[in-house]
């Protein structure tokens, strides 16, 4: 099936896919998609498992083989000579993993780690990049947290300064990949709403993955600064528009093939509206 294209392009997209098929052992992870995000948009991408989401997120950064296809980030080209250029300019912020106690780094040293691009192998960090560090604690509401062990963080205070460490890169674009996954409830909302000034206040380009559409209190999974919305399924995309167009229920049970995981994108609670 031909994948379905937002009616609108942008002039002037921050990341352009231009029929960009990746490949594992073979088996089509990414199928000649074809996607153009514009500079300062927030596009929420949701799907089944394997429906090729996070791979789609790898190749903005580079960090799969193309087989087929070009992909442009910032004007420039991730897959041929420029993937150092763009990661430096691409911020990527993960589900919390689950760190050892025993970790021998405090949360400012974590934070600092998002420096590294702009400092290169040879200089040390300066009284620019500690105040970068500092900034993006406050920003988060975790500067009260500097000297903890970053290994005895909870999975909401680790995602905090996770996206601290993000912020301190000072970045163009914006890749979430299911951040909310495994930190409770509570915890989920206040990154969401974190999330969304900092979309807001930085003017960003962001993409953001999520597998549920609902949180499991029943809240949207989606920031509410997300307006469009790709379904992606067997590594196309199989539908690209408006959030609002997209919260059908309907589709939704046809994208997952059940009802269980679907619900309205925007819903407070399960069965709600917007």
């Amino acid at each position: 099936m031909r994948q379905k294209e937002s009616s609108e392009m942008p002039l002037d997209p921050a990341i352009e896919f231009d029929k960009a098929t990746v490949r594992y052992h073979h088996r089509p992870a990414l199928d000649e998609v074809s996607l153009r995000v514009g500079r300062g948009e927030f596009v929420g991408i949701i799907g089944p498992n394997g429906a090729g989401k996070t791979t789609l997120l790898r190749a903005v950064n580079g960090l799969v083989q193309l087989w087929s296809g070009r992909v442009g980030v910032l004007g420039l080209d991730p897959h041929n000579g420029a993937g150092h250029a763009v990661r430096k300019r691409v911020g990527y912020l993960p589900q919390a993993p689950q760190i050892d106690s025993r970790v021998p780094l405090n949360v400012g040293e974590t934070v600092l780690a998002g420096r590294c691009g702009r400092l290169g192998w040879l200089r040390r960090p300066g009284r620019a990049d500690r105040a970068a560090v500092e900034g993006a604690l406050e920003a988060v509401g975790a500067k009260h947290l500097a000297d903890r062990p970053v290994g005895t963080l909870s999975g909401g205070e680790y995602q905090r300064v996770a996206l601290a460490r993000v912020l301190a890169q000072e970045p163009d674009v914006f890749l979430f990949d299911e951040p909310t996954a495994g930190i409770d409830p509570q915890a989920q909302l206040e990154l969401l709403e974190l999330i969304r000034r900092v979309h807001a206040e930085r003017e960003v380009t962001s993409l953001y993955v999520t597998h549920h559409v609902r949180l499991e209190d029943g809240h949207a999974a989606l920031p509410d600064c997300c307006t469009r919305v790709l379904m992606m399924r067997h590594g196309r995309i199989w539908r690209d528009g408006p959030r609002g167009d997209l919260a059908d229920e309907s589709l939704l049970r046809e994208l997952y093939h059940c009802c269980s995981e679907a619900g309205p994108l925007g819903a407070r609670h399960a069965g709600g509206g917007f």
